[in-house]
């Protein structure tokens, strides 16, 4: 039932990604990277449940020196994120095996230097060091300049980030690179991928649903993402991201072998019509960011507070960070951004106060009884 698929091949170190080549699945690993005893037992957790490729994140001085550390004592191939902080990509390089860059973080980084000197720095980083690297599109992180030619239609201006990024790395003549564009709703997961897939049939393409939650319903929008995009032909490599205890996170490369397999094999699953019409509960599958692991068992009890307005259409998002917190819950009824010791609550893209771990659910049900008034007043 897979198509074939007409994208170019590139390879991340012995890992061939695109084209004829079988469909790679990979993961992140959930620890701080600094704390190197954690962040070995992860990544061997996540080899020894089958993943190809293994991404940790840096964001500092000390992460680069644990990442060393780590390189060391692993065969793994990994791929490193560079989220909010382009400048460390000479320092981790030769440690790594694949880069990763957000293009919606770059603007704000040195803003009087112009992205493409941004990106053409990569190039140079990825050259010598011969790496493969990914554009990493976040619906929750978009260049404002970019967004704000696509009034009405977020999803042009997503796609055009990864048209414009693939535009410059071609003009500096590096082809060794992949593109995700991801979104918390997979609706427009399919949308964007396959707009983009119609302009660049050659890109490889790395899928995922970002932040889909916890099982079963991570696992149900990721499926009809990568049902509606892997019959199609589109998707060369993918991530399952769901939100886990951390020594449960080789479920996510087994999953996406299933869902694969699957698929493959014709084993489709129907959506029911008013899928979208009742609770959503996003939350981001936690990393190396999350500032306290309370974040989980945070996610699972607005899950299980919340199971009263199942029927009702109401959006919570559960983030676990400061990097994809303050954006990626401005599209939510109610919003949640953990931080060390208190929880950022939202609604909408309005900031409500910071709660401590033990004070946020109280505050949090009483946001959700108003929200459920009003959207019950909205319809007589």
């Amino acid at each position: 039932m897979l198509p074939k698929r007409q994208t170019r091949k590139i390879r991340i170190r012995d890992l061939v990604v695109g084209g004829d080549a079988p469909i790679a699945v990979q993961s992140m690993a959930a620890t701080r990277t600094r704390d190197i005893p954690a962040t070995l037992k992860q990544v061997r957790l996540l080899e020894e449940a089958g993943a190809d490729l293994v991404r940790i994140a840096v964001d500092s001085k000390a992460d680069v020196e644990a990442l060393a550390q780590i390189r060391k004592q692993t065969k793994a191939r990994l791929s490193v994120d560079l989220q909010e902080n382009y400048r460390l990509a000479a320092d981790v390089a030769p440690h790594v095996d694949k880069l990763r860059y957000n293009p919606g973080h770059l603007h704000h980084h040195e803003p009087g230097k112009p992205v493409v000197e941004k990106v053409a720095y990569l190039v140079d980083v990825a050259r010598q060091h011969g790496l493969a690297m990914r554009v990493g599109v976040n619906a929750g992180s978009i260049d404002p300049a970019i967004d704000a030619k696509f009034p009405g239609d977020h999803v042009g201006a997503i796609v055009q980030s990864a048209l414009d990024h693939c535009a410059l790395l071609d003009q500096l003549g590096f082809a060794d690179y992949c593109v995700s564009i991801k979104d918390s709703d997979p609706r427009f997961v399919v949308d964007a991928n396959t707009r983009f897939a119609a302009q660049r049939p050659d890109v490889p393409l790395h899928l995922g649903v970002t932040e889909a939650g916890m099982p079963p319903d991570g696992i149900i929008k990721t499926r009809i993402a990568f049902e509606q995009l892997l019959a199609r032909g589109l998707g060369d490599t993918l991530r399952v991201s769901l939100t886990l205890p951390f020594d449960d996170k080789g479920d996510e490369i087994k999953v996406g072998r299933q869902l694969i397999d699957d698929i493959d094999h014709g084993r489709f699953r129907s959506v029911p019509p008013n899928y979208f019409e009742k609770l959503n509960i996003i939350a981001c599958p936690s990393c190396s960011r999350v500032e306290n692991e309370k974040f989980i068992e945070l996610a699972q009890e607005v899950k299980r507070m919340t199971a009263w307005v199942e029927d009702h259409a109401l959006t919570i998002a559960v983030m676990g960070c400061r990097v994809n917190g303050p954006g990626e819950t401005d599209d939510a009824d109610l919003g949640l951004w953990c931080g060390p010791t208190h929880v950022n609550l939202k609604k909408g893209e309005e900031t409500l106060g910071a709660f401590t771990y033990d004070e946020i659910l109280p505050r949090l049900k009483v946001e959700v009884e108003k929200v459920v008034a009003k959207k019950k007043a909205a319809k007589k």
